[in-house]
């Protein structure tokens, strides 16, 4: 396993403030974020955001919108057809994941994961790139594969297998915590090595003073959180532009 399965950690953190600037669609049946890049008639690249078990909601539509505001077209689509785990469960950090993760396996997730990146195919984009955070991140792995995802960009991942992480075929880009239970020290460098066999360009940045989420979920007003947030962000758009 290249990073273990979601844990406690992963159904914690905070709720970031702002108003979101895209539409909400229905696209092939699916709930999906929709933000564009301002004064772009039909953008040539775009992100695919695979998100956190919280779904589409007020953190991950902010960072959608900065990628927007980057020149991107980006999309959210929910992976759990609204069975997402709820904001109030992370506050106050009762979630089931026992309970909650048999129903959204890959069998469930992949399909989603390809209907969206068809659709933003159809829209006449020539290049995909994605980002995930958390539960999202194996899927930018799983999907960073020829005629799927072109460049990949995940934070703290988990639940990848090393199997996963090995058969990828694109750049990818990894922020990571000092303190995850979820993607240890070990686990860091064994994909570490993995990712060196591949051959594709990789990037493994490790963020100290913060934990499992910080990229997402961090709490903005510690400082130290906040830099490492933001600079996880300046991560993946710099990745982007260097590959995508």
């Amino acid at each position: 396993m290249a990073s273990n399965p979601p844990g406690p950690c992963c159904a914690t953190g905070f709720r970031h403030e702002g108003a979101p600037t895209g539409e909400i669609k229905t696209i092939d049946g699916v709930k999906t974020y929709i933000v564009s890049p301002k004064n772009q008639q039909r953008p040539e690249k775009a992100i695919v955001f695979l998100t956190d078990i919280f779904g589409i909601f007020s953190n991950s539509q902010l960072l959608a919108d900065e990628f927007a505001n980057n020149g991107y077209l980006t999309v959210i689509p929910d992976l759990f057809n609204g069975d997402q785990i709820s904001v109030s469960d992370m506050e106050s950090g009762k979630a089931d994941l026992g309970a909650w993760l048999p129903n959204h396996q890959p069998a469930n997730i992949d399909p989603i994961v390809e209907s969206i990146v068809k659709y933003v195919r159809s829209l006449g984009v020539k290049k995909i790139g994605a980002v995930g955070y958390c539960f999202g991140a194996k899927y930018v792995i799983r999907h960073l594969k020829s005629g799927k995802i072109d460049v990949g960009y995940s934070a703290h991942p988990s639940f990848v297998t090393h199997e996963e992480l090995g058969a990828i075929e694109g750049p990818l880009s990894i922020s990571a915590a000092e303190t995850d239970s979820i993607f240890t020290t070990q686990l860091r460098h064994e994909s570490e090595e993995t990712l060196i066999k591949v051959g594709k360009p990789w990037q493994i940045n490790l963020f100290s003073a913060v934990t499992h989420g910080f990229a997402v979920r961090g709490d903005l007003n510690v400082p130290i959180q906040k830099w490492a947030k933001e600079q996880a962000f300046c991560q993946a758009v710099a990745w982007f532009r260097q590959y995508l």
